[in-house]
C-alpha cells in the first residue's frame, strides 16, 4: 500500500511542478520537468517556466517579436502589423473623405435648389412687372402677332450670347447695348440688352414691342421676340450685318454710297415712315428718325429701327402731347416749341436724313467760327440763295445726278419748314422720290408732284422775306438750346 500512496503523491507534486515519469530499464521512476519548464521535480513548484525570448543563442523568432507564453513562446510579425497599419488609416480617411465630399455636395445641391428657386420667383416677378400676361394675351388672341413675336426665356439668350460675353457686342451707346446672339435653331439675331433701369426706359422696351408685333414691312426691322424674365426686358431682333446708314455716310466706310444706293435708301425709308403713319394697323409716330437708326442689310436695304421713343395713336387724331423726346439736329422745332407731336415731326426729321444724304455733313457740325452749326438751317439757307453746288457732295455731281439731287433738295426744303402744315406727308414723300427714282419728276411740275398747298412758287424761289427771317431766328434759337435727352 506504501507504494501506491507514494505514487499517488508523486502524481500530485508533478501535477503542479509540471514533471515527467519516465521509467528506466529497472522498472524505477524517474521524474523530470516537462518541455519548457525547468528545475526540480521533486519539489513543489520545483518546476519554472523557461523564457525562450530571453535564452542565450539563436533568437528565436528572427522575422517578428518573439511572445513568451508558459512552457512556450510565439512569434508575432513586426512587418505584417506595421503593413497593416497604413492601410487602416488610408481607409479611415477615404471614407472620412467621401463622407465629408457627399455632405459638401448635399450643401451645395441644397444651396443650388434655393438660388434657383429665389432666380425662378424673381423671374417671374419681372414677367409681371413687365407686362408679360399682357403680352401673352395679346399674342394668343392675335394669330399674326403670334406668328411674329415668341417670348423667350433668359436661358436661351443666355445660351444664344455665351452668357452676354464681350466679344458678342455689336454696338450699343449710353442706353444700352447690342448682342448678336445664334438661336438653338442657329438662326442669328441681335439682342438689345439696356443699361438703363428706370421705369421710363422700361416702358419704351414695352412699348417698342408692342408697336413693333403689329407692324410688318420689308423696311421695317422685324421683332422676333423679348425676353421679359430680366429687370429690364430684351428684344430680340432680326440681324442687320452692314451696319447704319451713319455709319456708311459719315464713318470711314472703304466703298461710298453711290448717289443710286442713296436715293433707293430714301425712297425704301420713306416707305416705311409712310406705313407706320397710315398703313399700319395702328397709326406710329416714330419720333427719333435718324441716320443711326436706319439699318442696312448686306444689299443696302433698309431697315427702319429703334421704336422706344414711337406713340401710337388713334386714325382720327391729327397729334397727342407729349415730352419732348428725340436727338439733337433731327428734332423738329414746332414740336420742341409746344410739345405737340404729329407726323409732320417724323418727317422734318426725315428731311434732315435727306440732307445728310445730299451733302454727306452731319446733323450738327463746326464751321469756321460757328460752333454748332444746325445742316438744317445751313442747308436751307444755301438752296434759298440758289448755291446748292457749293453744298453738294461732289460724288453725286460726279455721277451725273446733279439734276435729281436738285429735285431732291427742293424736297428737303419743304420737309424742313418750320411750320408742320407746310410740310409734305410722307406719303407725298414717297411719291415725289419714287418718281425721281423712274426719271419720272420735270422739274417745272415738281410742286404739283409733291404737295401744292404746302410748297408754293415763292418758297421755291427762296423767298427772304420778314416771315422766313422771323421763323429762322426761331431755329437758330432752338439749335442753341441745350441737347434734348433721348
Amino acid at each position: 500500500m506504501a507504494p501506491r500512496r507514494g505514487r499517488a503523491a508523486l502524481r500530485a507534486h508533478s501535477s503542479v511542478h509540471r514533471p515527467t515519469a519516465v521509467y528506466t530499464a529497472a522498472n524505477k521512476v524517474r521524474c523530470n520537468c516537462s518541455d519548457g519548464y525547468e528545475g526540480n521535480p521533486y519539489i513543489l513548484h520545483g518546476c519554472q517556466d523557461i523564457d525562450e525570448c530571453q535564452s542565450p543563442g539563436v533568437y528565436p523568432c528572427p522575422q517578428g517579436t518573439c511572445i513568451n507564453m508558459p512552457g512556450t513562446y510565439r512569434c508575432s510579425s513586426t512587418k505584417k502589423s506595421f503593413s497593416r497599419l497604413p492601410g487602416l488609416i488610408s481607409g479611415i480617411a477615404i471614407s472620412a473623405g467621401f463622407g465629408l465630399l457627399f455632405s459638401l455636395l448635399g450643401v451645395a445641391k441644397i444651396t443650388n435648389k434655393l438660388k434657383q428657386r429665389r432666380a425662378k420667383k424673381l423671374r417671374q416677378k419681372f414677367f409681371k412687372k413687365n407686362h408679360g400676361l399682357l403680352l401673352q394675351q395679346l399674342i394668343s388672341s392675335n394669330k399674326d402677332i403670334a406668328e411674329r413675336t415668341r417670348i423667350f426665356s433668359l436661358e436661351e439668350l443666355e445660351q444664344a450670347t455665351n452668357k452676354f460675353d464681350h466679344n458678342r457686342i455689336l454696338g450699343g451707346g449710353g442706353h444700352g447695348t447690342v448682342y448678336k446672339g445664334i438661336l438653338s435653331d442657329q438662326s442669328i439675331v441681335a439682342i438689345k440688352k439696356s443699361k438703363i433701369v428706370v421705369q421710363r426706359e422700361i416702358n419704351q422696351f414695352i412699348n417698342e414691342v408692342v408697336i413693333l408685333s403689329q407692324t410688318n414691312h420689308r423696311n421695317v426691322v422685324k421683332l422676333f421676340g423679348c425676353c421679359l424674365e430680366t429687370e429690364v426686358p430684351l428684344l430680340v431682333y432680326e440681324f442687320i450685318s452692314n451696319g447704319t446708314l451713319s455709319f456708311h455716310l459719315h464713318g470711314q466706310s472703304d466703298n461710298p454710297l453711290s448717289w443710286k444706293d442713296r436715293l433707293r435708301i430714301a425712297l425704301e425709308t420713306a416707305r416705311a415712315i409712310a406705313y407706320l403713319h397710315s398703313a399700319a394697323s395702328i397709326s406710329v409716330y416714330h419720333r427719333d428718325i435718324k441716320c443711326e437708326n436706319i439699318l442696312l442689310t448686306d444689299t443696302l436695304t433698309s431697315k427702319v429701327s429703334d421704336f422706344g421713343a414711337s406713340r401710337s395713336i388713334a386714325i382720327d387724331e391729327t397729334g397727342i402731347l407729349t415730352a419732348v423726346q428725340g436727338t439733337y439736329g433731327y428734332l423738329d422745332p414746332e414740336y420742341y416749341y409746344t410739345s405737340r407731336l404729329t407726323e409732320k415731326s417724323d418727317v422734318y426729321s426725315f428731311g434732315v436724313i435727306l440732307a445728310e444724304l445730299l451733302t454727306r455733313v452731319t446733323p450738327v457740325f463746326s464751321s469756321h467760327s460757328l460752333e454748332g452749326t444746325s445742316l438744317a438751317s445751313h442747308f436751307v439757307s444755301f438752296i434759298r440763295d440758289n448755291r446748292l453746288l457749293d453744298i453738294l457732295d461732289t460724288q453725286i455731281v460726279e455721277e451725273g445726278g446733279a439734276e435729281d439731287a436738285e429735285v431732291v433738295a427742293r424736297l428737303v426744303e419743304a420737309c424742313l419748314s418750320l411750320k408742320g402744315e407746310e410740310r409734305p406727308t410722307m406719303r407725298q414723300v414717297e411719291t415725289t422720290l419714287e418718281d425721281v427714282q423712274n426719271s419720272k419728276f420735270h422739274f417745272n411740275s415738281q410742286i404739283t408732284s409733291v404737295n401744292q398747298n404746302a410748297m408754293s412758287d415763292q418758297l421755291y424761289k427762296g423767298s427772304k422775306g420778314s416771315e422766313g427771317t422771323r421763323l429762322y431766328s426761331l431755329e437758330k434759337e432752338f439749335i442753341q438750346s441745350s441737347e434734348i435727352p433721348r
